[in-house]
C-alpha cells in the first residue's frame, strides 16, 4: 500500500442486513431426486414455467365453441384477448421491478408468440416471436447464463406443450405452410435443439426417429422425438409421404449433421424468407439495426 494511504477498517465493510429481513428457521426442501429441480432451476425460470402454466390453464377456461367450420375455432379469441390484456402483467410477475420499464416491450413478444388471432394461425414466426422473447429477458439479466439449458428443456419445451395444446383446442391452420415439402407445420427450433440434444448419442441414430418403437419409448426424454411424435398424432398416412423432409433428414448418417443442415435451412426458409420477417417487431432490445455511439 503506498504511503499516505489508509486502509478502510474492516468492520465498515460489513454489510448490515436489511431493516426488513424476515428470518425463518431452515428446513430440508430436497426430499427426492426430482427436488433437485428446486436447487438447479434459478427463480426467472420457475416464474416463466408458472407463466406458462397460466396460459394453459387459460385454455382450460375456454372451450371450443360449435361452429360450421372445422378449423380456426373462434374460442382462441377470447383465449388470444384475455393474453392481449393481460400480457404486461404476466411479464411483470417474470422481471424486477427495477427493470418495469422494459416489460411493456418484452410483453409485445409473449403476444407475438402465440398465434394470429385474425386468422387462427400459428407458425415459425410466432415460435421466432417466443425465442424472442426469451432473448429480451437474456439481453436485461433477467435469465443468466447459467439458466441455459433450463431455457431450452424446461422453458422452451412447457411453451411447446402450451402450444401444442392451442392447436389441437382450436383446430389452429399452419400459418404459412410449405405441406409435404416442410420441414414440419408449425414448428422448426425444437428439431434444431432437439438433434443436438442427440449428438454423440450411444445408441439413437437419425434412422431411428422414423422407427415408431424407438419413438414410443425414448420421447419424454428427447425433443427431437417428442416433435415427432406429435407429427404422427396429428397427421395419418405414411410417414414418408406427409413429412417428405423429415423422412429424407433420417437418411442423415450423424446427428451432427443433422443439426448443422438444420441450422442452415432455418436460416434460408425462415429467417430469410420474407413472409415471416415481414411480422417480426424489432425495438431497442432487437434493434434492426446495430446500436452505433457518437
Amino acid at each position: 500500500m503506498a504511503e499516505g494511504e489508509r486502509q478502510q477498517p474492516l468492520d465498515s465493510l460489513e454489510e448490515a442486513p436489511p431493516a426488513t429481513q424476515n428470518f425463518i428457521i431452515p428446513k430440508k426442501e430436497i426430499h427426492t431426486v426430482p427436488d433437485m429441480g428446486k436447487w438447479k432451476r434459478s427463480q426467472a425460470i420457475e416464474k416463466l414455467l408458472a407463466l406458462l402454466n397460466t396460459l394453459d390453464r387459460w385454455i382450460d377456461e375456454t372451450p371450443p365453441v360449435d361452429q360450421p367450420s372445422r378449423f380456426g375455432n373462434k374460442a382462441y379469441r377470447t383465449w388470444y384477448a384475455k393474453l392481449d390484456e393481460e400480457a404486461e402483467n404476466l411479464v411483470a410477475t417474470v422481471v424486477p421491478t427495477h427493470l418495469a420499464a422494459a416489460v411493456p416491450e418484452v410483453a409485445v413478444y409473449l403476444k407475438e408468440s402465440v398465434g394470429n388471432s385474425t386468422r387462427i394461425d400459428y407458425g415459425t414466426g410466432h415460435e421466432a416471436a417466443f425465442a424472442a422473447f426469451l432473448c429480451c429477458l437474456c439481453k436485461i439479466g433477467v435469465l443468466r447464463v447459467d439458466d441455459q439449458i433450463a431455457i431450452v428443456f424446461k422453458v422452451f419445451n412447457r411453451y411447446l406443450e402450451v402450444m401444442r395444446k392451442l392447436q389441437k383446442t382450436y383446430r389452429m391452420e399452419p400459418a404459412g405452410s410449405q405441406g409435404v415439402w416442410g420441414l414440419d407445420d408449425f414448428q422448426f427450433l425444437p428439431f434444431i435443439w432437439g438433434s443436438s440434444q442427440l449428438i454423440d448419442h450411444p445408441y439413437l441414430e437419425p434412422r431411428h426417429f422414423v422407427d415408431e418403437k424407438a419413438v414410443n419409448e425414448n420421447h419424454k426424454d428427447y425433443m427431437f422425438l417428442e416433435c415427432i411424435l406429435f407429427i404422427t398424432e396429428m397427421k395419418t398416412g405414411p410417414f414418408a409421404e406427409h413429412s417428405n423432409q423429415l423422412w429424407n433428414i433420417s437418411a442423415v448418417p450423424s446427428w451432427s449433421k443433422v443439426n448443422q443442415g438444420l441450422i442452415r435451412m432455418y436460416k434460408a426458409e425462415c429467417l430469410e424468407k420474407f413472409p415471416v420477417i415481414q411480422h417480426f417487431k424489432f425495438g431497442s432490445l432487437l434493434p434492426i439495426h446495430p446500436v452505433t455511439s457518437g
